[in-house]
């Protein structure tokens, strides 16, 4: 079970290389596991025994299960479609003495930089395209190696391996064609999508590692990929959600957007989104507000996002105690100025679950002379007040293009996950 559910975590994340497409896939999914679409702008028709889910943005979805009207509670599980990248501006190409063509793009997250020199990389993301009278969303990836963005060689910069400050307006720049090349980017686009130039009118594109998933080490214990961080969590939970069926409460599985700066977007934890949705299923379902309120009391989130491993050639960069380790099971997080919302009874109920559910669980805390990052969890907390948990996934090479994770570690947050929802 482990080696085929790493390829299958590994091809859903060959075809998310951004947030789009990660929720694109999470929605082919559950519509083969006959969830029913909404959308915000109609009426929502609920039933007992309904499967749905609702997107906003195309970067963000909320799918939830109505097994009964008389429920007693969510069972929530979030986490983040996005990655940091690097995104392409408006009017991106730039000349280069009419020899070369590169691309204008900005950093997008607390990305580290140095390793997205010198590998293939391809661009995807939406455009919005003028249809008549319409304006029409599509999806892109140019699924090829596309670009490149080359290392200043070491004789011109002899300072290269004691440490470099990378400027993302010169260093970061990615070459995309030769001077005098007939193709542009908007050519390029519109050639795949199959539409004129000029109606191309707008874009959110990013680049992408373009390396492939693979399991590697002596016994190949270990799991390198993009965007491990956070769609391992968010593969692992909708797994989980999908495998079981849930009785009493109502079941809710969440991707949100825009983690990796903030969430402070519509579609991210500090939206309302989580909060409409949950509304909307309430009154859907014929309760009041202050029913939905004392639901609020005894419902429960497991904020899902990944977690620093104890690193080999680095471990006093770690607590002296808590310091997860890969393959050693699921990673409970702790922050006592609430970056992690995580407190005893949320983690209480968490360990005991993961006994239940028969995983290993292991706890994270920064070193306290060493500020750490936050995740989603008591950002959501400030639309949707409820008993959270900070968990993650453990491993290596945190916000890097090819990071790396432990093969046994995405099957116990699925059996934790199922053991949750079910």
């Amino acid at each position: 079970m482990i080696q085929n559910l790493n390829e299958e975590l590994f091809s859903f994340i060959k075809k998310s290389p951004t947030g789009f497409h990660a929720v694109h896939e999470l929605a082919n999914y559950l519509t083969e596991a006959g969830f029913e679409r909404l959308a915000e702008g109609n009426t929502w028709n609920l039933a007992e025994g309904g499967k749905y889910f609702v997107t906003r943005n195309q970067s963000a979805i909320i799918a939830f299960k109505v097994s009964r009207k008389d429920y007693s509670g969510f069972h929530i599980a979030a986490s983040h479609s996005d990655s940091p990248s690097l995104k392409i501006k408006e009017d991106p190409e730039m000349n280069v003495e009419n020899q070369y063509v590169k691309l204008n793009v900005e950093k997008y997250g607390g990305m580290l930089c140095a390793p997205w020199f010198d590998r293939p990389l391809s661009v995807a993301g939406r455009i919005i395209v003028k249809d008549g009278n319409r304006l029409t969303t599509k999806l892109i990836n140019v699924d090829r190696d596309l670009l490149m963005i080359p290392n200043l060689a070491i004789h011109m910069n002899r300072e290269a391996n004691s440490g470099v400050s990378y400027n993302p307006q010169k260093d970061m720049l990615p070459l995309f064609s030769m001077g005098g090349s007939d193709v542009s980017l908007q050519k390029l686009l519109s050639t795949q999508l199959d539409v004129e130039e000029k109606d191309i009118l707008s874009h959110d594109l990013f680049l992408y590692n373009r390396m492939e998933g693979s399991i590697w080490g002596a016994e190949n214990e270990f799991a390198s990929s993009a965007r491990l961080d956070d769609l391992q969590c968010a593969f692992a939970s909708l797994k989980g959600f999908l495998g079981a069926q849930k009785q009493d409460c109502i079941a809710v599985h969440c991707v949100l957007d825009n983690e990796e700066v903030g969430s402070g977007t519509k579609q991210g934890a500090a939206s309302t989104f989580l909060k409409d949705t949950l509304l909307r299923i309430n009154s859907g379902l014929g309760r009041t507000y202050e029913e939905y309120l004392m639901t609020l009391a005894d419902s429960f989130m497991i904020s899902a996002d990944n977690a620093h491993a104890l690193h080999p050639n680095y471990t006093d960069k770690a607590d002296p105690v808590n310091h997860p380790l890969l393959n050693k099971g699921i990673v409970i997080k702790y922050n006592a100025n609430q970056k992690y919302c995580t407190d005893a009874v949320s983690a209480a109920v968490f360990k005991d679950l993961c006994d239940r559910a028969g995983v290993p669980w292991q706890t994270f805390v920064n070193r306290s002379d060493i500020p750490g990052g936050s995740t989603l969890g008591n950002i959501s907390n400030t639309q949707v007040p409820m008993n959270t948990v900070d968990i993650g996934l453990p491993q290596l090479s945190m916000h890097s293009p090819y990071e790396t994770a432990g093969v046994r570690d995405t099957e116990y947050f699925v059996k934790a996950a199922k053991e949750f929802f079910a």
